[in-house]
């Protein structure tokens, strides 16, 4: 298996500058439709008992990269680097719009899944840059120490991606925002559509990230469907658990379990495909379909859990 993914690691992405501006208009348009969802009341009444809210931003922002870390540190023997840097990127990513309506369906708590979301977003601007290259750089430093010679470069300017982030992030929520502000009556008419709409556009991008990359999707999806499989579910277990230790009830437990399993793998999408950041001649294989496959399987994965939780009734 590591032989096999090494080899991925040297494999580079067939993916054009038009396809690259198309995937950042894409991803615009989801995150314009999250911020029609943004509402400030219930970012206040969170606030007001804000236990909850806390125990979920800790386990999105911190717990899950932290652990992804671990995770890629006790495997690093079959897991290859841009495999590794490719979980790392995930974990260090927002939350993914659709949870909320998995949260809906979980019978979650949803304002909460909502807040959550919009607000890992928000500062995703930071934690996204920053979480990757610090977990990013302990990872490849820790590799440079106990398999050097197994490493090939990895390194980003983190500066561009924040600028990236913000362009990609940060003017569509506040476009969304204002235009949810501004022209209320309107936003509620297209902020349904635009949710349904986000999942045909974030499917369009897996499709167009994988449309000159099919046969290497195919020769190598066996060992990455095993990684992510894994992954996720430790992201979804990172959040039911720190709910528990937190206390909170059961619907918002749901809530903070499916936010932290579900990863906007869009952004991480649009962040590795850009040239700025990660160059043409970069061999970034592994992370590609890492994250590429992460987009698919947490909705599969997301949405099972949510049946499972739909059809078991909450007594608190």
């Amino acid at each position: 298996m590591y032989e096999s993914l090494l080899a991925l690691d040297q494999v580079k992405i067939n993916f054009s500058a038009t396809g690259s501006h198309i995937l950042n208009i894409l991803l615009a348009f989801i995150m314009f439709g999250v911020a029609l969802d943004i509402r400030p009341k219930e970012f206040a009444h969170l606030f007001k008992k804000p236990k909850a809210l806390i125990g979920g931003l800790l386990a999105q922002m911190f717990f899950l990269p932290a652990i992804t870390f671990g995770l890629v540190l006790l495997f690093y023997k079959i897991l290859s680097p841009t495999v590794a840097m490719g979980m790392i990127l995930v974990a260090a990513c927002p939350g993914g719009n659709i949870s909320n309506f998995i949260c809906n369906w979980a019978k979650g708590k949803v304002e909460l899944s909502v807040t959550m979301t919009a607000i890992t977003t928000i500062l995703a601007i930071i934690t996204t840059p920053l979480n990757f290259a610090f977990w990013g750089d302990m990872y490849i430093r820790y590799l440079s120490k106990h398999a050097g010679h197994l490493l090939q470069p990895i390194v980003i300017d983190p500066l561009q991606m924040f600028q990236t982030v913000f362009i990609l992030l940060g003017i569509p929520l506040i476009l969304g925002t204002l235009c949810a502000r501004f022209l209320p009556v309107l936003t509620k008419k297209v902020a349904p559509w635009f949710q349904r709409f986000s999942i045909v556009l974030f499917m369009a991008m897996i499709v167009l990230a994988f449309a000159n990359n099919f046969d290497i999707f195919i020769h190598y999806i066996y060992f990455i469907f095993i990684i992510v499989l894994f992954h996720n579910a430790s992201a979804f277990m990172t959040g039911y658990a720190t709910a528990t230790a937190f206390g909170v009830t059961k619907k918002e437990r749901r809530a903070i379990s499916i936010e932290v399993g579900i990863q906007n793998s869009g952004l991480g999408l649009a962040l590795l495909l850009n040239p700025k950041i990660f160059p043409p001649d970069m061999a970034i294989g592994g992370m590609l379909l890492v994250v590429a496959w992460w987009g698919i399987w947490h909705i599969i994965a997301g949405l099972s859990l949510g049946t499972y939780w739909h059809r078991r009734p909450i007594n608190d």
